[in-house]
C-alpha cells in the first residue's frame, strides 16, 4: 500500500459563524474524510511536519507555518485584497499594509487554489504567478442541503412568523455594504406584499464598512423585512427551503457558498449581473443590474408559475454539476500531483 499523504489544514474560518470561507473549509474536510481516509491523513491546525500544509485563512500563525515548513504549501484564495473594499473599514495606511501582507501570504505558497476562474486574471495582475494557480470550485453536500417536505417547511415558516401563502425572499451572508444589503432593503420597500428575510450579521463588528447605516436599518427595518442574525449552518437548510427565492445583490464575490447551498435545495436565485457568475452558473439564473431589475425578476417569480418552474429546473441542473463526486476527483488529483512534485 502506498504512503498516506499527510495534510495539515490551517484555518480559523469556523471561529466566526456566518462566513462562506468556513463553509467551504468544513465541506472539504468532510469530503476527504469520507472518500479518501486510505489516501490522506488530514489534521487541523497542527504543526509544520506534514507533506502538505493547506492554509484556508490568512492568519499570521498560518503565514509563519507556511514559511517554516519543508512540506508543500497551498493557499486557498477566497478573496483578493481589492475585494475587501466594502467589507472592512480601516484607516488607509493600515489597509495598505494588510493588502501587502495578503499578497505576500499568497506568494509564499507553492499552489494557489481559486474557486472562480474569472479571478485568475486579477491574481496575475496583483503579482501572483499564473503557473501556481489552480481552479477548483466550491461544492456542497446533498446530505446537508436538500429539499424538505411541505409539512416541515411550514413548521419552520411559523418559527419566523411567516405564513404558508407568503412569498419569501431570502438574503444570506455577512451584513456589509459589499453584500448589497441596502439594495435588499430598498427592493423590499418596493414590494410590500412580499416578505424579505436576511440571515447574517456583523462578522467583522464595528469595523464593517457602512456599519452605522446598516446597524440603523437592522434595528428599524421596513415592516416586511426581518434581520434574523447569524444562523448556525446546520439550520440553513431549513431557511433555504422556506424561501421562494434567494436574492444575492452583492457587488463583489468569488463563489458564494450561499448560492450553491440554495441551489442544492432547489431554490431559484436572483443575482446581480456580474461577470463572475457567467462561467460558474452557465446563465441559469435570474439577474439584474439595479433595484428596478431585481424587483421585476422577483415579481416574475411570484406571479408567473412557468417562470418559477423554469428557475427551479435551472437550480437543479446547476446543483448537479457541482456534485461532490466530481469535485473530489479534482482535489484527489491536485493533492497527489503536488505531493509527487516534491518527491520526484
Amino acid at each position: 500500500m502506498s504512503k498516506k499523504i499527510s495534510i495539515n489544514m490551517l484555518s480559523s474560518a469556523d471561529k466566526v459563524p456566518g462566513q462562506g470561507v468556513g463553509s467551504a473549509y468544513i465541506e472539504l474536510i468532510k469530503l476527504l474524510n469520507e472518500k479518501a481516509k486510505d489516501k490522506f491523513n488530514v489534521e487541523i491546525n497542527k504543526g509544520i511536519k506534514y507533506d502538505i500544509l493547506h492554509a484556508h485563512t490568512v492568519d499570521l500563525p498560518n503565514y509563519i507555518k507556511l514559511k517554516l515548513t519543508k512540506g508543500k504549501k497551498v493557499a486557498y484564495v477566497h478573496f483578493l485584497p481589492d475585494t475587501l473594499d466594502g467589507s472592512i473599514k480601516l484607516p488607509k495606511p493600515i489597509f495598505k499594509i494588510f493588502k501587502n501582507y495578503v499578497i505576500s501570504f499568497y506568494k509564499s505558497a507553492d499552489k494557489l487554489v481559486v474557486v472562480n476562474p474569472i479571478f485568475i486574471k486579477d491574481m496575475v495582475n496583483a503579482g501572483l504567478d499564473r503557473k501556481k494557480i489552480v481552479y477548483i470550485p466550491n461544492f456542497v453536500s446533498k446530505e446537508e442541503f436538500y429539499k424538505i417536505d411541505n409539512k416541515k417547511r411550514y413548521e419552520i415558516r411559523k418559527k419566523y412568523n411567516l405564513s404558508e401563502d407568503d412569498f419569501v425572499v431570502l438574503g444570506a451572508g455577512q451584513v456589509q455594504t459589499r453584500k448589497g444589503v441596502l439594495d435588499f432593503v430598498k427592493v423590499a420597500e418596493s414590494m410590500p406584499d412580499v416578505k424579505f428575510v436576511w440571515a447574517g450579521g456583523f462578522s467583522f463588528g464595528a469595523v464593517t464598512d457602512g456599519y452605522k447605516e446598516l446597524k440603523e436599518i437592522m434595528d428599524n427595518p421596513p415592516k416586511n423585512v426581518q434581520f434574523i442574525g447569524i444562523i448556525p449552518r446546520e439550520e440553513m437548510n431549513g431557511l433555504y427551503n422556506i424561501a421562494d427565492t434567494l436574492f444575492v445583490p452583492s457587488y463583489n464575490e468569488l463563489f458564494p457558498m450561499t448560492i450553491l447551498e440554495a441551489l442544492s435545495c432547489e431554490t431559484p436565485i436572483v443575482l446581480r449581473d456580474l461577470d463572475l457568475y457567467k462561467d460558474i452558473l452557465f446563465e441559469k439564473y435570474l439577474k439584474g443590474s439595479n433595484n428596478k431589475d431585481f424587483t421585476k425578476r422577483i415579481r416574475a417569480l411570484k406571479d408567473n408559475k412557468a417562470i418559477y418552474n423554469k428557475a427551479v429546473k435551472n437550480a437543479i441542473e446547476v446543483s448537479n454539476f457541482y456534485s461532490k463526486e466530481h469535485i473530489f476527483k479534482l482535489w484527489d488529483e491536485f493533492y497527489n500531483d503536488l505531493y509527487n512534485e516534491s518527491n520526484d
